[in-house]
């Protein structure tokens, strides 16, 4: 039975980002999946320290960090997914801020000693996992992939956590609504992306 971990860094409860993800979930479920949802707006993460003690060790397990938050137990369930969901809206061009300091924790995924001049990734030739990337913005679909960075944060994200990407779900034209609705289009997407993922 796969394990379908969905990481959520949307602000906005029951938003796009939040309505594509419960229905990226209950789409898996319904093939046979487990899944779990962490929302980065309840989930304690503090900044990196950037101090890379979590990279000095070689091997392909994750580093670990000096800091005591749930980023710890964050990492050990990614170790025990067997897909991903990975999932912001765009907010100045890019991820939220959530989503990019839950990203830059990840440098627990790199092997970078002091006397290398850039890091390796402890999982990026492995590639065992399978990850689906969830994106919005307020601009229409072209310009919002062509002009964001949203995409390949998400991409960049999944390529350290050792996950291909399988598919990816994007929204446009989220802001002409106090409270829009997933398009009809998007739902449809949703049930084949969630076969991909499992």
């Amino acid at each position: 039975m796969s394990r379908i971990l969905a990481i959520n860094g949307s602000y906005r409860s029951n938003g796009i980002t939040d309505q594509s993800v419960n229905a990226l979930t209950e789409a898996a479920e319904a093939a046979g999946a487990v899944t779990e949802t962490v929302l980065l707006r309840r989930y304690p993460v503090e900044f990196c320290l950037n101090c890379r003690r979590c990279t000095q060790e070689p091997g392909d397990a994750p580093g670990e960090c000096v800091l005591n938050d749930g980023m710890q137990e964050l990492i050990d369930r990614m170790e025990l997914a067997d897909g991903y969901i990975f999932a912001s809206p765009t907010n100045f061009g890019t991820v939220t801020a959530v989503f990019k300091r839950f990203m830059e924790r990840l440098i627990v995924y790199a092997y970078w000693p002091w006397d290398m001049r850039s890091p390796s990734l402890r999982k990026a030739k492995l590639r065992k996992k399978k990850a689906v990337l969830v994106s919005s913005c307020a601009a229409p679909g072209i310009i919002g992939r062509l002009f964001h960075e949203t995409h390949r944060q998400l991409r960049m994200t999944a390529q350290v956590t050792g996950a291909r990407t399988v598919g990816t779900l994007f929204t446009g034209l989220t802001g002409r609504e106090q409270a829009p609705v997933l398009p009809e289009r998007a739902c449809t997407r949703i049930v084949s992306l969630a076969e991909r993922l499992i």
